[in-house]
């Protein structure tokens, strides 16, 4: 029985480990070209983690660590404030009407969701890579009922699902307002913080969240953000976007794998 239990006990501190690990590599590569739940999610699911709790415990994680890229990004004024409150509300609503929706599926539902929906957020980061810096600034008064609707859109896929969210908002601020690289990375941050708390807020409420060891988890994505969004100011993260790519890849693998001989 000791045996065991020191078995169980030495199983659940490299499974901690692990996810700790990933935590900080999601908040580095999130604070710079998105897509921390590209990493969470399937390194969740793979330690054991239910599918809801997995999504949910993303969310704690994300939520938090988003606020250590904000609090750069804000001192180097990259923040396009202007259009924030055209689109801050509905992303917020967007992402609890998300969450509340893929809660009501079953289990085994979810599963398959996760591994159809990975390439597509995986996509949305690697395209966000291939763009251009936008020229001058569009007016906000031009775009702010695009801006609404489309953070009210993303905001649900984020709620819903999540990875690549962050890339979405990029695209559509370099789309809709011309901003460069810098100032979407930078702006999408605050929709992509307003998204995750709604989110959140839907995962708490349902239980789907594992607070105690969620703690560590929390304090390695803080120091991955602040070093990804201080390294996202001062390159273009070229490097991060190949190393996303090939960690994804591997990770999806291994979850097609693990769902196949389950």
């Amino acid at each position: 029985m000791f045996i065991e239990g020191s078995l169980i006990a030495e199983y659940f501190y490299v499974g901690l480990g692990i996810l700790v690990l990933a935590s900080f590599v999601a908040g580095y590569i999130d604070a710079i070209a998105g897509g921390a739940g590209l990493i969470l999610i399937p390194a969740f699911i793979m330690t054991g983690l239910p599918p809801q709790l997995a999504l949910g415990q993303e969310k704690l994680v994300s939520t938090i660590g988003t606020v250590a890229a904000i609090k750069n990004f804000m001192k180097s004024s990259a923040i396009v404030w202007a259009i924030v409150p055209a689109g801050i509300a509905s992303a917020l609503l967007g992402a609890y009407i998300g969450a509340k929706a893929i809660l009501w599926l079953p289990t085994e539902t979810i599963t398959y969701v996760i591994l159809g929906m990975l390439p597509l957020g995986l996509l949305a980061t690697l395209f966000k890579g291939k763009m251009q810096d936008g020229g001058e600034d569009r007016p906000l008064k031009k775009s702010a009922p695009a801006v609404s609707l489309t953070c009210l859109v993303v905001g649900f896929y984020d709620g819903f699902f999540g990875p690549g969210t962050g890339s979405f908002f990029i695209i559509a601020l370099c789309l809709l307002n011309n901003l460069n690289l810098l100032k979407a990375s930078a702006t999408s941050k605050i929709f992509n913080f307003a998204s995750n708390i709604g989110a959140f807020v839907a995962f708490c409420i349902a239980g789907q969240m594992a607070f105690v060891i969620g703690i560590p988890m929390v304090i390695a994505s803080l120091i991955g953000n602040h070093l990804g969004s201080n390294h996202a100011i001062q390159s273009d993260g070229k490097i991060i976007k190949k190393a996303l790519m090939v960690t994804v890849m591997a990770m999806m693998a291994t979850l097609c794998y693990k769902l196949l001989t389950a």
